[in-house]
């Protein structure tokens, strides 16, 4: 279920979250074989571009969201990271942005239709029945799932942490681009920094992610988390002190009432937004995790 603005945008903690996962790519020079694929979401943004550097070019619309797919590689020899691919996704067949809306419902679906054929990555707004599909076919070929199971130590091979195959991401650690500064690189303890701010995170109704489902209809087990920043011991270092105004480390929630995980902080009692429900835990009933990766 995507967040909802509130007293402040969901686009004040950062510029996008985006699911993803390593996928194999033919290109002579790609370090390892592999590439990163990101499936950004962009709150309170409809696309206007997905270049083909891996950037986006968005315009404001609170409470709406759009989606590009940048897949990154890095040289074999010279260690630059680039794009090896980046694709709008359209409404249907349409050359229009499938536009969501906050609060919507969404089912996020990754297949192989032919190993001929780049990874498909279909966006169902199940609140609307709308729909849209990209499949990864680079210039360099089509880019294919590496892994065939999603567990801790199929990494990716130039990645900063030994991960899983297939995980969700929120980019902390940047400023709003409808802000100023805009998409600025950010730390705790700067006032501009809304990522590591509670109130902030508080200030909306929050991503629910509701279930996760393989390939022959088995539902996730276990969970598990990661941070490549360094989480509460990253915030020391440019904080007197962990836990006040901008200098926390987002944490996720399990809630028991609406079956979701949430990112952020710990919504307690009535959701901010239209998204309004009672039954959220306090933080002592709440499972806290940094991070978080299926499995």
């Amino acid at each position: 279920m995507l967040p909802s603005d509130g007293a402040v945008p969901v686009s004040s903690v950062g510029p996008t979250f985006w699911w993803g996962g390593t996928v194999t790519n033919p290109g002579p020079h790609a370090l390892f074989g592999q590439a990163f694929l990101e499936v950004q979401f962009y709150p309170d943004a409809i696309v206007s571009n997905c270049d083909s550097a891996g950037g986006f070019n968005v315009t404001y619309a609170p409470d709406k969201f759009s989606v590009c797919t940048p897949v990154w590689q890095v040289g074999a020899k010279n260690f630059a990271e680039t794009a090896a691919f980046n694709a709008e996704l359209y409404d249907g067949l349409s050359s229009r942005p499938l536009v969501m809306d906050a609060g919507d419902t969404i089912r996020i679906h990754f297949f192989i239709a032919s190993t001929a054929e780049g990874w498909h990555v279909q966006i169902t707004d199940l609140t609307t029945g709308h729909s849209g599909t990209v499949v990864l076919n680079s210039k360099y070929g089509p880019l294919l799932p590496a892994f065939s199971q999603q567990k801790i130590g199929n990494a990716l091979g130039w990645g900063l942490v030994d991960d899983t195959p297939d995980s969700f991401v929120w980019e902390i650690g940047h400023t709003s681009p409808f802000t100023s500064p805009a998409a600025q690189y950010c730390l705790p303890g700067q006032t501009f920094c809304d990522s590591y701010d509670a109130a902030h995170w508080l200030g909306f109704s929050p991503l629910q992610i509701k279930s996760v489902t393989f390939a022959n209809g088995a539902t996730a087990s276990k969970w598990a988390a990661v941070s490549d920043f360094g989480g509460a011991a990253e915030v020391n270092q440019y904080c007197p002190s962990y836990g006040g105004p901008y200098c926390i480390y987002p944490w996720y929630a399990f809630n028991g009432t609406d079956t979701a995980f949430t990112y952020g902080a710990d919504w307690s009692g009535p959701l901010p937004g239209p998204c309004c429900r009672p039954g959220w835990l306090s933080q002592s009933c709440t499972d806290l995790i940094k991070g978080g990766r299926w499995s």
